[in-house]
Order: structure tokens, then C-alpha cells, then sequence
């Protein structure tokens, strides 16, 4: 079976964005969009999609509001209570990779 074109191995062409030559086969096509488009790019000059161009292209929900929400039940004060630790020997001290921390509880 024979090919309708001529065989690209030895083919010149020229960049369409720098206006360099090079082997055609080196040369690949632009996609802006998710969209292939006839400007032939060398390596340098070509780039791969951006998904920051394809804003718009995709569907986005990203809801933040709550239907309907509830206030807090303030019957609960407890929730919100700040509990300190309770020790009989004095302050809490705690050593980690930086250096020594102290936590003094105030009765």
C-alpha cells in the first residue's frame, strides 16, 4: 500500500511563530483551548496547553452557602467553655525540636 504524501524525513520548514527552519517532523502543532490549531511551533517556541486558558470550558458548582442554617443553642455553654488543664504538681512543660515551652495554669 503507498502513502499519498512524500515521506517527511528530510523535510525544511519554517517555524511559524520565530521564522527559524527546521526539520518538519521536529515542528508540532499549537493547541490553545483544548483546540489544535495550524501554526506549526519549534521547541522553543511551543508550549503546551494552559488550563489557566480554559477558563469557562468547564462547569463549576462550588455552592458555600447553607439552605435554611440554625442559629446555636446557647443552652450548651460547656461547647464553648475554655477548659484548662487541672495538675497538682504545677505548670505543664513540654520539650519539642526547637526548644522548651512552658504552660502555666492560673487556679
Amino acid at each position: 500500500m503507498t502513502s499519498r504524501y512524500a515521506s517527511a524525513k528530510n523535510s525544511i520548514a519554517e517555524c511559524d511563530i520565530c521564522g527559524f527552519r527546521y526539520k518538519l517532523r521536529e515542528l508540532k502543532r499549537l493547541v490553545v483551548k483544548n483546540i489544535e490549531t495550524d501554526i506549526k511551533a519549534c521547541p522553543e517556541c511551543w508550549n503546551p496547553g494552559q488550563p489557566q486558558l480554559m477558563l469557562g470550558t468547564f462547569p463549576i458548582n462550588d455552592p458555600q452557602a447553607v439552605r435554611d442554617p440554625r442559629p446555636d443553642f446557647a443552652g450548651y455553654p460547656e461547647s464553648r467553655a475554655y477548659l484548662q488543664p487541672a495538675t497538682e504538681n504545677g505548670p505543664i512543660i513540654s520539650t519539642g525540636f526547637i526548644g522548651t515551652v512552658t504552660v502555666e495554669t492560673t487556679p
